[in-house]
């Protein structure tokens, strides 16, 4: 897409306005993604110097957020490439990503005061949410409420926000494309947790089920935990190097309860309502966005 490539060229411009040599080395550095809040602000809100240069805002927020996680994670990788904390040490990786967001939010100064006011309202949002995600992991959560609530703000906010901020820029139903947002970044989460399980570690470029080991409860481990008599004994596994056998008996239950089934259709429930709430603009990529992320092989 070349309008992904005019909103790279935008976030280059932005470093080098900041004038500091080792930035614009450590942006070359940056694993790329696949710039998912861009596309939706770009399929909403079409193709313009404001629409490119709010993406490039987005963009270096998520990735500015990501160098902070990596850090926290202890994360060598990110998306196939060694992450910044590797190359460097997380000194460098925090005061990276402290320079993308404070230049973001320079930029964001300059946009509309509701649309400045709708990303940097996320962005406190997604820092709250890192802080549960590091929180949740101290003990076994059997809470879905505070499952819900860290996904909805380290994941979805910023994609709930990237899309309402789109819709104001183009003058659009903003509660609807909100919806839109938040649903495809609670399902985007879900299947990501999904994924953990249900693929190897070679498609998934990491260990499969590390999740768990790490003390990640997600929704296929809150479903199971509810249905199974022997609770006691996931509860053991909790945190811990799993072996073939313990691996094997978690993905047996996960199975036999329905505990992974009913995760996906929770996410294409999520994924369906999303579709439904913008409708009105028959918007064919944007459903097809949704329709290609909640109907992926499991």
């Amino acid at each position: 897409m070349e309008e992904l490539l005019q909103v790279k060229g935008q976030i280059k411009e932005f470093v080098q306005e900041i004038a500091d040599k080792k930035s614009l080395e450590l942006l070359d550095l940056l694993a790329e993604g696949k710039m998912l809040r861009s596309k939706l602000i770009l399929k909403i809100a079409g193709v313009s110097s404001d629409s490119i240069k709010l993406c490039a805002i987005v963009e270096m927020i998520h990735a500015a957020s990501l160098l902070h996680d990596d850090v926290i994670d202890e994360s060598d990788m990110r998306r196939g490439k060694p992450s910044i904390n590797a190359l460097f040490d997380n000194k460098t990786a925090i005061m990276f990503g402290d320079i993308l967001y404070s230049k973001a939010f320079t930029q964001l100064t300059t946009m509309d005061t509701k649309i400045a006011h709708c990303v940097s309202n996320a962005v406190t949002l997604l820092s709250v949410g890192e802080m549960l995600d590091v929180d949740l992991t101290d003990s076994f959560n059997t809470s879905y409420d505070k499952y819900f609530d860290m996904i909805y703000k380290k994941t979805a906010s910023l994609i709930e926000a990237s899309a309402k901020a789109a819709s104001i820029l183009s003058k659009k139903d903003e509660e609807a494309f909100a919806l839109y947002g938040k649903n495809l970044g609670l399902a985007f989460q879900m299947i990501d947790d999904i994924l953990d399980i249900t693929q190897d570690s070679q498609t998934l470029g990491k260990p499969a089920m590390l999740d768990f080991v790490e003390g990640k409860v997600t929704i296929p481990y809150l479903l199971l935990h509810e249905r199974l008599d022997d609770k006691d004994k996931l509860e053991k596994l909790y945190k811990k190097p799993l072996s073939k056998e313990e691996t094997q008996w978690i993905k047996e239950k996960m199975v036999e309860t329905k505990a992974l089934e009913d995760s996906v259709k929770q996410a294409q429930n999520l994924g369906l309502e999303a579709i439904e709430a913008i409708k009105n603009y028959n918007n064919k990529d944007l459903e097809n966005i949704m329709s290609d992320m909640i109907n992926r092989s499991f």
